[in-house]
């Protein structure tokens, strides 16, 4: 077999994580025992295996399943110190697998009620993230993320809030849950609000629905990335559109084959949207529940679809250029990957 080149060593930026989803499994056991929180015997079971829980996501039935073990999972952040403890590993497993700069997803609302309201919980989780990068070394941000199964109305409240603590470590705004509730046009408002504070709009979408969605994220919300985006591999001309303005589609193919999008690793259009010139940003999504980080993506993409090390190192330049990190660490991370390039096999 052919000699390659370690891709936990190989320096990139990690775009697509979900706050609740980055937690360890054992982080997860243990505030559960903390707290006296009994998880479904699904989420125990997948926790104390390492083996993903059985999901298909591509019906609303199975959406909702996933949704209720990752709601099982949330219970658990009670205190400010659990937010801590989350952060902070985040970041260790991140740097293990050679992130050097992490873009946390979060919708601060699904954590207010334990943590004395919105605000509150948005500061302790900007803190958190604050020192972590410090004491890590990790270059650290926030994305806050609205949710589409609730009022647009809602939305642009968590834009106003992002905009207001956008020098405190936000610099993005997305859209997440089920693409089937909730047109893209409905948050049209939030995201202008998100923009015009100077913020990346990053809505998901092309995920559970086809190209359509993917469309609705350029035309309605003017997205800057889009989250997976993977379905755009099904229209060509989008395929093209999103080349030609360079829209970096997170794609997380450990994700997409966990929640039934795609049948196998190989079936993800990892090669597709590459060949098309499309720019991508792999992501982990949940690791909790889809049992792999970011590494592990790089590896999925190797050994499924016969990405080169030339290729690798493209995807991870391409990853650092759509983050929002400081022309600085951009430069830093990139001449990284040229020396990752140039180490012999």
């Amino acid at each position: 077999m052919e000699r390659v080149r370690d891709v936990s060593e190989l320096p990139k930026a990690h775009l697509h994580l979900h706050f609740t989803g980055s937690m360890r499994p054992t982080t997860v056991l243990e505030l559960a025992d903390k707290y006296g929180v009994r998880l479904p015997e699904a989420l125990t079971d997948a926790l104390t295996s390492g083996e993903p829980p059985k999901l298909r996501a591509t019906d609303e039935r199975g959406w909702f399943r996933f949704q209720r073990l990752y709601d099982a999972a949330r219970s658990c952040l009670r205190q400010p110190e659990d937010i801590q403890r989350l952060v902070r590993e985040a970041a260790e497993e991140d740097i293990k697998d050679g992130s050097g700069w992490l873009e946390i997803q979060v919708d601060p609302t699904s954590y207010a009620p334990r943590l004395g309201g919105l605000i509150p919980a948005l500061e302790i989780i900007l803190d958190a993230v604050e020192t972590s990068s410090r004491d890590t070394g990790l270059g650290m941000r926030v994305l806050v993320a609205a949710n589409r199964m609730k009022h647009p109305l809602d939305a642009r409240t968590l834009a106003r809030l992002a905009v207001r603590y956008a020098d405190r470590g936000i610099v993005g705004f997305g859209l997440s849950n089920d693409e089937r509730r909730g047109m893209a046009r409905d948050f049209d408002r939030a995201f202008h609000i998100a923009r015009e504070g100077g913020l990346l709009s990053a809505p998901h979408g092309g995920e559970l629905t086809g190209p359509s969605s993917v469309r609705d994220c350029l035309d309605d919300l003017d997205a800057h990335r889009i989250g997976h985006g993977v379905r755009a591999a099904e229209d060509p001309r989008l395929l093209k559109r999103l080349a030609d303005r360079g829209v970096t589609c997170e794609v997380c193919p450990a994700s997409n084959v966990a929640l039934g999008v795609y049948e196998k690793p190989e079936d993800v259009p990892v090669r597709t949207l590459y060949d098309a010139g499309v720019p991508m940003a792999l992501g982990a999504d949940d690791p909790l529940l889809f049992g792999s980080r970011l590494a592990a993506q790089y590896d999925l993409v190797r050994r499924h679809h016969a990405f080169t090390d030339e290729e690798l190192a493209e995807l991870a330049r391409q990853s650092v250029r759509a983050s929002a990190a400081p022309e600085g660490m951009k430069g830093k991370l990139l001449a990284g990957v040229d020396d990752w390039l140039a180490q012999p096999v």
